[in-house]
């Protein structure tokens, strides 16, 4: 029952699943020919961090992303919306020519904009963007991924999760998720990682939260101990019990066990289908609420909002072709 179906290359993932999105090093050609046969949801493209900070190495991976995305065929390149660039932040020199360059491809749909401090910054990619594509014409809007990577970050992310372009989602791109660098935000706040990941519960949970406050997907942070699967699919459980839609991922291994884990699990799909049937049921006979029998004795009262529960398990567990049981 629990086995995932996958799209191919070209295919396209369906628009309500973005449990994972790997990075590809845009400095590596081996690396950009292997992401057309990977299956993660969503593919991103490396400019910054995995990439030598030289500003010759920054420019020779710019030009060999712009390169591969223009001249592999394109049906074996990814569906474009599974294809996402990472910028560089807008304080490097890099910034202005990766959007421009990048913005060229009618492939890219997605933008993730490292070190997104406040609605200032955002407003400062959207200009280059409504900049950018004025030059082209492309019409589609750009989606923006803002990572959270700072106190600051974090301070402002009400404001930052309600953000929209003063040019409008076509001209200015729109805000889609919110992104949570970790190892980033360590760094800035001093707050020191242990394995039991306690100390990142109130900053997750908050990003988890305004991400959902405002419509925006919620990608969990990355588990850097990549050799490590049984610790993988902890993190992955621990961040779907937290609001998380998806993860990222740094290595091709880690993409399988994040797309298993942000899931339901077959117990959840089989207790929504009670859930579904019996509302049905308690609907016909002028009900608004009825007893669900529990699997160790007892009855669970079940109203409207363990209904809405109930329908985004079962949408969710459709969407990634898991089976859905008859019940009655």
């Amino acid at each position: 029952m629990r086995t995932l179906s996958t799209v191919g290359n070209s295919g396209k993932t369906d628009q309500a699943l973005r449990r994972s999105y790997l990075y590809v090093p845009s400095s590596s050609d081996r690396m950009l020919d292997k992401s057309l046969s990977t299956p993660s949801d969503i593919i991103i493209f490396d400019l910054e961090d995995s990439v030598p900070p030289s500003p010759h190495d920054k420019d020779s991976a710019r030009q060999r992303l712009s390169t591969f995305l223009s001249r592999t065929p394109e049906h074996k390149l990814p569906h474009p919306e599974r294809i996402a660039v990472r910028l560089n932040d807008i304080t490097t020199p890099f910034f202005e020519n990766d959007i421009s360059e990048i913005l060229k491809s009618p492939f890219v749909r997605t933008l993730v904009l490292p070190k997104i401090h406040s609605v200032r910054d955002l407003h400062h990619v959207s200009h280059a963007i409504r900049t950018s594509r004025a030059r082209t014409s492309t019409t589609f809007p750009i989606s923006i991924v803002a990572s959270v990577e700072s106190a600051r970050s974090a301070w402002n992310l009400g404001e930052i999760a309600s953000w929209t372009s003063f040019y409008g989602p076509d001209a200015g791109g729109k805000l889609g998720a919110l992104l949570f660098a970790a190892e980033d935000y360590c760094a800035d706040t001093s707050v020191i990682r242990t394995p039991s990941r306690l100390e990142l519960l109130y900053v997750r949970s908050q990003i988890a939260i305004a991400a959902k406050a405002f419509g925006l997907d919620a990608i969990d942070m990355v588990c850097v101990n990549y050799r490590d699967l049984n610790y993988l699919k902890d993190e992955c459980e621990d961040g779907r019990r937290l609001g998380f839609n998806g993860k990222q991922a740094i290595h091709p291994t880690q993409v399988d066990i994040i797309h298993s884990t942000f899931v339901p699990t077959e117990k959840e799909i089989l207790r929504a289908a009670k859930i579904l049937h019996q509302m049905e049921v308690a609907h016909s006979s002028q009900k608004g609420a009825f007893g669900l029998e529990l699997e160790g004795g007892g009855k669970e009262m079940i109203d409207a909002p363990m209904l809405k529960q109930a329908e985004n398990i079962i949408r969710v567990a459709k969407a990634a072709g898991l089976e859905v049981p008859g019940v009655s």
